[in-house]
């Protein structure tokens, strides 16, 4: 099995930080990884894009050049995810945020309320982690069953306060799809 996604948003959207907890849930695993970010130079707002690689082999090249699957989390990143995305590829849409339709007829198309669902669960920033649920379901690059342990090694302890509502979100996004 080898899974190639592409994440893509604006910065402060959790992009990065979805990519590296992608990759940290994967290594759980046995999988073998790879993880590039890219954002702008802008602290907020700018670009922010992570590519990784999930493989049960070991990975020839790290770049991902055409995704198997990939993550909308803002209108901007709807045409550039559509360029990257292989035929019959999972494209997951933010729907709170991305109200667009993508051109391409040839790819499996979900949309959930990242945003949406993260504000009920008591704050928006956490779409990202509703996000790595759904797609953690839909392409099985990995499981979420000890994701509470992952997030205590993940996050440095002052933010671990913050992990119950980061596992609400990412069970609350595996459940949405």
């Amino acid at each position: 099995m080898t899974e190639k996604s592409f994440f893509a948003g604006f910065g402060g959207q959790g992009i990065i930080s979805l990519g590296q907890i992608w990759v940290y849930c994967a290594m759980q695993d046995g999988k073998n990884v790879t993880f590039f970010p890219f954002y702008g130079a802008e602290k907020r707002g700018g670009i922010a894009r992570a590519s990784v690689i999930v493989s049960d082999e070991e990975i020839a090249s790290p770049l991902v050049i055409t995704a198997d699957s990939v993550l909308v989390m803002n209108s901007d990143s709807l045409p550039l995810c559509e360029g990257i995305l292989k035929k019959d590829g999972l494209m997951l849409i933010n729907s709170t945020l991305v109200k667009d339709t993508p051109q391409r007829k040839d790819l499996k198309i979900v949309k959930v309320e990242a945003s949406g669902i993260a504000e009920q669960i008591g704050n928006a920033r956490f779409a990202n982690m509703v996000a790595l649920g759904a797609m953690a379901k839909l392409t099985g690059a990995f499981s979420i069953t000890q994701i509470e342990g992952i997030l205590k090694k993940f996050f440095p302890a002052d933010k671990h306060q913050f992990i119950p509502m980061n596992v609400q979100a990412i069970e609350a996004g595996a459940n949405a799809v």
